[in-house]
């Protein structure tokens, strides 16, 4: 998961965002660090050519340093966000070889349902895409608020019940890359990761048919049963059943998910149960 180490071209310009932004920094950060040494070394109670100033108030030329730097770093910052925000737009489009790949993300307790539309498949926790293809994803969740992140391929969004977001990415490179949920949703987060396996065009053809074959079927009965809360050990495939399932779960005519509660031990204050006793 190593942000600097992008596979697709999201992520490369998120690296270049900050990197550039860590430059532009340090041109306040490096020069103040090397005053602060130099005026403490200068003014120390041992130097006799330091001049001794008690009614010094106002410089000119002081004011100009202090205030024009911080402001044009600022003025560069801000021109980069705003570029960089503007440039990749999560809804914007992101050109590529072949046809896009649609891909309807669903988030739930403690795992991530992708479904493919198109190919009639749906998938937990394994995430396959052809390499150079555009990914076009659709999320939303079937819980609570968490967020979507592969960070070798870039962009990180939130997915929250009841709305539809949406997020643009490619893989450049074959290779399998590690995917998680960036924001906390209960006991089960820190298992909330998926691998994300970019392969050639023929491969995933390949992939996508042998796993419309398989016996498991998703629709809205198997879907209640895997919204339960559980850490899902290994991946699963489906056969997709229903191709209106993630609207039906995007506008709620499938109720969410209770999302993460406390246990009953878990929910009573320390001592209350030798207290009853």
């Amino acid at each position: 998961m190593n942000i600097f180490d992008p596979k697709g071209p999201v992520a490369a310009a998120q690296q270049t965002i900050l990197i550039d932004s860590v430059i532009i920094m340090l041109a306040i950060i490096v020069p103040t660090s090397i005053a602060v040494l130099a005026f403490a070394y200068w003014f120390r109670s041992s130097n006799g050519k330091a001049r001794y100033r008690p009614d010094f108030a106002y410089s000119g030329a002081v004011e100009l340093v202090v205030w024009s730097i911080p402001a044009l770093t600022v003025i560069l910052l801000g021109g980069v966000a705003w570029i960089g925000s503007h440039e990749l737009d999560p809804g914007k489009p992101v050109e590529g070889t072949g046809l896009p790949i649609r891909i309807q993300a669903v988030s739930l307790d403690w795992k991530w349902l992708f479904i493919y539309p198109d190919q009639r498949i749906a998938t937990v926790n394994s995430l396959t895409v052809p390499i150079g293809a555009p990914l076009r994803f659709e999320l939303t969740s079937g819980s609570v608020m968490t967020a979507f992140f592969i960070p070798q391929l870039g962009g990180m969004i939130y997915t929250m019940n009841g709305m539809v977001t949406r997020l643009n990415l490619r893989g450049d490179h074959v290779g399998t890359y590690r995917g998680l949920a960036s924001h906390f949703s209960g006991d089960g987060f820190p298992d909330m990761m998926f691998d994300t396996h970019v392969v050639s065009q023929p491969d995933f053809s390949n992939w996508a048919a042998n796993t419309a074959k398989t016996d498991r079927v998703l629709d809205e009965a198997s879907y209640t049963q895997l919204a339960v809360q559980s850490v899902e050990k290994m991946p699963k495939v489906y056969r997709l059943g229903d191709p209106e399932l993630f609207g039906k779960i995007a506008s709620q005519k499938i109720p969410p998910a209770p999302g993460p509660q406390l246990s009953e031990n878990k929910s009573r204050p320390e001592g209350a149960a030798s207290h009853a006793r």
